[in-house]
């Protein structure tokens, strides 16, 4: 079945490596348009499933602004952002945090996803047409032990999510988020052996999320099938979300 996503352009944040990469190919396999960004996109500066790429730090303003200047008139019009940069910062006690490392946490993954949305909605709103789909995780809804700064912050993203999904209406713009459980990516470096076991742990299908099927859940929620949906929260956690 076809999503209908054939010459929309996209932006992909968080584009070079994980699920960032996996939708990347995904959409480009559904025909779209992707322009990729990372704070180093030296990965897939050659890769052909991107039309373009730009180097950004998601946490500036500033760079934000001008990526999407960028891409914009890369692709023509955006129609479609994932916001999906993010770090799962330090995984110890809350007691244990600085806050630095909370600060940090929060401006990439709550911050970030703020200043990469903002002119992405100026545009879509020009244009009566857009898909927003950010990046949540199960941990945004029910906690994640040893990870205080990444739950709130991806239950940050999910009130952003709703609040602004509502501001748009009436119209032809959807905001959702997705909700993966625990995916095997490079973000499993920043977690320690025993956290990755108990997460997984928590899952009644006893395996991790794929990246294919968190790319297809994007692709289906970004497509213009998914129309009467917004400001909502679609799982992909093998069971393990409870509400």
């Amino acid at each position: 079945m076809s999503f209908d996503l054939q010459d929309q352009g996209v932006i992909v944040t968080g584009a070079a490596r994980g699920i960032g990469l996996a939708i990347c190919h995904r959409f480009s396999q559904l025909g779209a348009n992707v322009s990729g960004w990372d704070l180093d996109c030296s990965p897939i500066e050659s890769d052909a499933a991107l039309a373009h790429t730009v180097q950004v730090d998601i946490t500036n303003e500033a760079a934000v602004n001008e990526a999407f200047e960028s891409s914009a008139a890369a692709l023509g019009k955006v129609s479609i952002l994932v916001a999906n940069a993010g770090i799962n910062g330090p995984t110890k006690p809350t007691w244990e945090y600085s806050l630095a490392e909370w600060n940090r946490t929060l401006d990439v993954d709550l911050t970030g996803v703020f200043l990469s949305v903002k002119p992405a909605i100026t545009h879509m709103r020009e244009n009566h047409y857009g898909r927003v789909v950010i990046m949540a995780s199960v941990a945004g809804k029910e906690g994640n032990a040893g990870a205080c700064a990444y739950g709130a912050a991806k239950a940050g993203v999910i009130g952003f999510a709703k609040s602004l999904s509502r501001e748009l209406q009436p119209s032809n713009i959807t905001v959702n988020c997705i909700a993966p459980a625990i995916t095997e990516t490079e973000l499993f470096d920043e977690m320690s052996e025993d956290y990755i076991a108990e997460k997984k742990g928590l899952i009644p299908m006893q395996r991790f999320c794929s990246l294919e099927e968190i790319a297809d859940m994007t692709a289906w929620v970004a497509s213009p099938r998914c129309s009467f949906t917004t400001g909502q929260v679609f799982d992909v956690t093998g069971g393990r979300a409870t509400y």
